[in-house]
């Protein structure tokens, strides 16, 4: 699918591990891909990666903590930092793109990460799936409902019974 990229546009987006989707589950998760309704589709296949499918490297401590630090590293010079979380096996980001295009931010997150985690793990290889998924928020609703999504990622994937609680969710004093 087309990204829609433009200055000023509020995006919320998620990249997964290589292996989130598992070729031995293709029957599982390909059935996801075939719903029709956008909306819906999204929400079966987030549910999905909740499950943590695959070997869910984000679990460990210092890749969590690499990727998070990643994320804050450039905001209010790149882009504007609203929120994120670092889940197992996936991560999600809400932040407002300036001058350097969407494209460019994911594509250098996952980039150096990707290379520092395959230096840390030892190995090499695809460590990121290849594309990501966004959103644009469309009005101060849609990016609110986002937020609690964000927030609320970790408590509904079980992993913690508050956000506050899971290290790795972020929002940004400003909001």
């Amino acid at each position: 699918m087309p990204h829609r990229d433009e200055p000023g546009l509020t995006q919320f987006v998620t990249f997964r591990l290589a292996d989130s989707f598992p070729e031995e589950l293709r029957d599982e998760w390909s059935k996801l891909l075939s719903i029709e309704d956008d909306r819906e589709r999204r929400i079966q296949l987030e549910a999905w990666l909740d499950l943590g499918h695959g070997v869910c490297h984000l679990r460990d401590v210092n890749l969590a903590q690499m990727v998070a630090e990643s994320l804050r590293k450039f905001d209010a010079v790149r882009y504007r930092l609203i929120a994120f979380t670092v889940m197992p096996n996936h991560v999600h980001v809400l932040f407002t793109v300036s001058a350097v295009p969407m494209a460019n931010i994911v594509q250098s997150w996952k980039q150096f990460t990707a290379n520092r985690a395959n230096k840390l793990l030892g190995r090499s290889g695809s460590f990121w799936q290849a594309d990501y998924w966004d959103t644009y928020m469309r009005d101060v609703e849609h990016e609110e409902r986002t937020l609690r999504y964000i927030r609320n990622n970790p408590v509904k994937a079980g992993l913690a019974t508050d956000w506050q609680q899971w290290p790795w969710t972020y929002v940004s004093p400003n909001v």
